[in-house]
């Protein structure tokens, strides 16, 4: 699933998505987008996956759930979920953390 949020944001990628839960994968230096991955459970998979690039003043997300490890060794192709209630259901999480303004932390 994929869907864009404009960019009025002062912090940096990594600290955006570690706000909605997600963690850094890694990023393809060709393509410039970056891989960040959320498990939905104690365990590693089932994972949410957003393959993200920024362009211009836009956040492209690309949104899947990752169902299962991919079954051979150098195949990316798995058992994914690009479309549906649970995706959705993330997508929307997502753009209600990130356009949230950020809470005020009043010192001691």
């Amino acid at each position: 699933m994929k869907f864009v949020i404009e960019v009025p944001f002062k912090e940096n990628i990594y600290n955006l998505m570690r706000k909605a839960g997600y963690h850094f994968f890694e990023k393809d230096e060709k393509t410039l987008e970056y891989n960040f991955v959320r498990p939905v459970g104690s365990n590693t998979y089932p994972r949410f996956h957003i393959f993200l690039t920024i362009k211009d003043k836009d956040l492209i997300f690309d949104l899947h759930l990752d169902q299962k490890k991919p079954i051979y060794k150098g195949v990316t192709a798995h058992s994914g979920e690009y479309e549906g209630e649970i995706v959705e259901k993330e997508a929307e999480r997502i753009k209600e953390i990130l356009s949230s303004p950020p809470s005020l932390s009043l010192g001691n």
